[in-house]
Formats: C-alpha cells, sequence, structure tokens
C-alpha cells in the first residue's frame, strides 16, 4: 500500500513548513520587542547564512563533484534530452497552476504542450511543443498564492533546497503532490529526483561565473526579482529576461 507512505510524508513536509513559519514568527516578534530594525524581505538573515554555508557545504563536496563528472561524461544530445524529460514531467505542475491562476491560454498551450512531448516527443526526450510555437511556462503554487494575494513573505534559505521565501515554502508541499515521479514506487522515484538534481546543477554550472560580490546576497536579491517577474506575469523589470521574449497571458 502506497497511502501510507503518502501520509507521513505529507506530515513530515507540512511539519517543515509549520516549523519554518513559527521560526520566522518568533525572529519577527523578538526583533519588534526589542525596538530592532530589520530587513524587508530578509528578517531571518543570520539563520539563513548559516544555511547557505551548510548548502555550501554539501555543494562543494558532493552535488557539485558529481554534477562536474555528469558534464564531462555525458554527450550534450543526451543530457539535452534529460533535462526535456524533466522539463515536461514538470508540465503537469505547470498545467494545474495555469487553471488555478485562471490563465485559460496558458493551460492550454501547456496542455497541448504536454500532449505532443509525451507522444511525438518520445516520452519528453525531444521537446517537440518548441518546435510548435508552445514553449515551455513556468508555473508553480508558490506563483498561484502570489496570484491569489499572498504576500511573499520573509526570505529563507532552506537546507538542500536552497533560495525559497515563506510563501514559496509552502507551496512546495501541494507542488510535491504533482510531479508523476512521486506516485512512483519508493525506489525509481528516489532514483530520478536525484537523477533530477543532478541534471540542474549541472546547467547551472556555466552561470556561476555571473556571479559578483558577496555570494549569498547575490543569489537572495537574483531569486527575489526573477520570482516577483514570474508572480506578476512579466509587470515589473527583469534583469535576467535582456536577451528573451516574453508572451503576454490572456486569460479568458
Amino acid at each position: 500500500m502506497r497511502d501510507p507512505v503518502i501520509m507521513t510524508r505529507m506530515f513530515s513536509q507540512l511539519l517543515a513548513v509549520l516549523s519554518v513559519s513559527l521560526l520566522a514568527s518568533a525572529v519577527n516578534a523578538e526583533t519588534e520587542s526589542a525596538g530592532g530594525s530589520q530587513s524587508a524581505f530578509d528578517p531571518l538573515e543570520r539563520y539563513n547564512r548559516w544555511v547557505f554555508s551548510f548548502n555550501e557545504f554539501l555543494d562543494e563536496y558532493a552535488l557539485r563533484p558529481v554534477a562536474e563528472g555528469y558534464r564531462n561524461f555525458v554527450p550534450d544530445p543526451i543530457d539535452q534530452g534529460i533535462t526535456n524529460f524533466f522539463n515536461n514531467l514538470d508540465d503537469v505542475g505547470v498545467l494545474v497552476n495555469s487553471g488555478l491562476q485562471l490563465k485559460g491560454r496558458k493551460s492550454v498551450a501547456t496542455l497541448s504542450r504536454l500532449m505532443f512531448n509525451t507522444t511525438l516527443g518520445i516520452g519528453g526526450l525531444f521537446d517537440v511543443g518548441t518546435a510548435f510555437g508552445l514553449p515551455k511556462e513556468d508555473e508553480d503554487f508558490g506563483q498561484t498564492l502570489g496570484f491569489w494575494g499572498v504576500g511573499a513573505g520573509p526570505y529563507l534559505m532552506l537546507p538542500a533546497l536552497g533560495p525559497s521565501t515563506l510563501r514559496d515554502a509552502v507551496g512546495r508541499v501541494p507542488d510535491a503532490y504533482l510531479e508523476p515521479t512521486y506516485y512512483l514506487e519508493d525506489e525509481v522515484a528516489i532514483g530520478l529526483t536525484i537523477a533530477k538534481a543532478i541534471d540542474t546543477r549541472a546547467d547551472l554550472i556555466p552561470v556561476e561565473g555571473f556571479i559578483v560580490g558577496d555570494k549569498y546576497q547575490f543569489i537572495r536579491n537574483a531569486y527575489l526579482q526573477r520570482r516577483e517577474y514570474l508572480v506578476q506575469d512579466g509587470a515589473v523589470e527583469d534583469p535576467f529576461a535582456n536577451d528573451e521574449e516574453f508572451d503576454e497571458d490572456f486569460e479568458f
């Protein structure tokens, strides 16, 4: 039976999110009672920097070496196929969250893309959708919460998971249940999750040279600006969109 496994994971994820929420509330209350000042978006900077250092340690001695080996030994066409495969799985969550945000055109486009890539693209190994004029979209439950007026809350650096906000941390829970791999056998699901992490980390290696100054602040600011851009559907300035075109969404 898989139900006990699902319930156990759900409980553990909800408990983790609740713990983070209580931590944020406690720190905010302590700062206010002490009459101190705090950043408008990073009141937990001391805690976040500690987690950031922990994540850097994990990355330096575990994930990055594996990702470098992956880049060195996996041919580019195979690497692209693996990335396409996981992007296709992600489109299930994009489809649901587009619907929750009442974005009819994006929902139809994502559904069409998902069908084309799963069938003609052989399970998503080939990105047929983009060739048909259906580029990959980016929607998740954190953006859905933002669409319905939920504030981002404090910035959070999550252990092993990286940058987030309180809203995005909460959004990770329902997003986990929109992952098709979640409903596979545990061994297969874990294997695919690890493969996705390695593939994603390998794709980030070429852009590391763009990081300047305080690495923590650079990543924090880039993450918050990008998330604001996604929640507002491009209605704010995006520092990463100089060479990209973003289509305006139309709602039914």
